[in-house]
């Protein structure tokens, strides 16, 4: 499966932002979603996932309860909703997907990044 991810820009604190990622071929139910970031000079670490059915999802801890992730497998796309942004969650945001639930690494493929910049 190859991944495109879109929708970073410059928002303000407090502000929302969707990201989207895109997936080719025909096989995009059979894959669990997640979405990763990676701040400068940081390690990459977990932001969410969704079930393949979108039936289930899990955050890290430093998002829950602002952002949302959720999929249209009509449209082989999922979604990440970030709501209330801080500039802490300044990064470059990586869509990827797997097909086991549950992990907060590893996955199997990529996309590429897409910077969101939270001004204070």
């Amino acid at each position: 499966v190859q991944l495109q991810a879109s929708g970073g820009g410059l928002v303000q604190a407090g502000g929302s932002l969707r990201l989207s990622c895109a997936a080719s071929g025909r096989t995009f139910s059979s894959y669990v979603m997640g979405w990763f970031r990676q701040a400068p000079g940081k390690e990459r670490d977990f932001v969410a996932a969704i079930s393949w059915s979108g039936g289930s999802t899990y955050y890290g801890d430093s998002v829950k309860g602002r952002f949302t992730i959720s999929r249209d497998n009509a449209k082989n796309t999922v979604y990440l909703q970030m709501n209330s942004l801080k500039p802490e969650d300044t990064a470059v945001y990586y869509c990827a997907a797997d097909h086991e639930f549950g992990a907060r690494s590893g996955y199997d493929y990529w996309g590429q990044g897409t910077l969101v910049t939270v001004s204070s």
